[in-house]
């Protein structure tokens, strides 16, 4: 599970490690040119954890390739861990930057128990002469942490319910420059759900609690939706920017024709900037999204979600769900210092944050009493340019929330 790894980041200071150099006809080099390829190799052991998941312990064994630049252009981390939901977990994360127009990531991993997760995702700008972006996203996988506690914003933690969301698909977008720093994204995606028994044996199963009248979608449900989005961006970087904006409007629409269960139409709007000060030490960061699902028997898993590690950072994954949200988070981050450990150079990073959320029916319909203010802080460790891990901790009304994850929120 790729969320083990960022803590093991933050704590590789405290551990041993080792730099080899190895030739290229041993270990496929980065970059053509290089005759050897530096791998820094740091076994670890993991200690996780998350509102929906618990406590997850283990140990794995990164190795992090450097280019001719010796810049890290490849992540390869073999995992076993112990859940007390999920039993024994086996996992090989990846992630290969060949290029700044290049990154392909992959997940393979299975649980003794109920979990397992197969994904694969790609981006490629090089194509048209750098004119045509293609991302492509495949996976497939059964998360048995899923939570359901009711709709609209008044949902209560004493609804909490569980089940297991099996999930095979994929999501893919193709991007051409109408304007300077604007690209036209044509967008489609294809998502089986199946829902079944959870892991978490002390909560009431989803299907026993609520009906597929109550929470459509809860038997299973497919949608095959084609999406268009027009993205306005100044970003510096695209992994993990320093300086710029990006704004995002999307229009999405789930046809029973093209296979979807249900039929509905789904409009998202996305401002986010980055400001520094000269020398980047502080960063402010701020993001500003509003969207709204409308059509009838909407499936539960395709309306508005806020919680979780890029939402609302004080509650676990899928929350608060209703036809519509607003988020505005915003958080300041501070490199604190920059240090070299094992030839590895990162930044580290204190980030305190505030989120500010909610659901509602529409979005006119938002109210005072619907809005989540969730107050935290987040700790980094900053290898560019590709790789950040993370820990946040969020407090909302259910007490506080812990999450490690790889890249920034937003």
């Amino acid at each position: 599970m790729r969320a083990l790894l960022p803590l093991s980041l933050i704590v590789l200071s405290l551990l041993a490690g080792c730099t080899s150099y190895l030739p290229a006809t041993v270990v496929p080099a980065p970059s053509p040119a290089q005759p050897y390829v530096k791998v820094v190799t740091i076994p670890l052991p993991v200690i996780a954890t998350s509102p929906n998941e618990g406590v997850i312990y283990g140990a794995l064994a990164a190795f992090l390739l450097h280019n001719d630049k010796d810049e890290v252009s490849a992540l390869f981390a073999p995992q076993v861990n112990r859940n007390k939901n999920f039993g024994t977990t086996g996992t090989l994360y990846g992630a290969i930057y060949p290029s700044p127009l290049h990154s392909t990531e992959f997940n393979l991993s299975k649980s003794s128990k109920v979990n397992y997760d197969f994904e694969v995702r790609v981006r490629d700008q090089s194509l048209m002469e750098r004119k045509l972006e293609l991302n492509g996203f495949l996976y497939s996988f059964s998360d048995g942490s899923a939570r359901f506690f009711g709709f609209q914003s008044s949902s209560s933690a004493e609804n909490e319910t569980n089940f297991a969301d099996r999930e095979i698909g994929y999501t893919i977008s193709a991007g051409y420059p109408l304007l300077p720093n604007t690209v036209l994204f044509l967008g489609d995606r294809l998502r089986r759900v199946e829902i079944d028994d959870g892991a978490v044996t002390g909560l009431p199963n989803l299907q026993q609690r609520f009906t597929e009248a109550e929470v459509p979608g809860s038997d299973g449900f497919r949608t095959h939706a084609q999406s268009v989005s027009l993205v306005y961006s100044t970003l510096d970087a695209p992994a993990l920017p320093g300086s710029g904006v990006r704004a995002r409007v999307t229009v999405e629409g789930s046809l029973t024709a093209l296979g979807s269960s249900a039929r509905f139409a789904r409009y998202e709007a996305e401002v986010k900037g980055f400001f520094p000060v000269p020398d980047s030490r502080f960063i402010t960061a701020g993001r500003l999204a509003v969207g709204q699902a409308r059509g009838d028997s909407i499936p539960f898993l395709e309306r508005s979600i806020l919680g979780g590690e890029n939402t609302l950072r004080g509650y676990g994954k899928n929350r608060f769900i209703d036809n519509s949200y607003v988020i505005c988070n915003l958080e300041e981050r501070i490199r604190l210092f920059r240090w070299e450990v094992f030839d590895v150079r990162a930044d580290w990073e204190l980030a305190p944050f505030v989120d500010i959320g909610g659901v509602m029916d529409t979005v006119g319909d938002l109210r005072a009493g619907d809005i989540e203010v969730n107050p935290g802080v987040g700790f980094r460790a900053v290898v560019r340019p590709n790789i950040l891990g993370r820990i946040d901790v969020g407090f909302g009304k259910d007490g506080a929330a812990v999450f490690v994850g790889l890249g920034y929120p937003f």
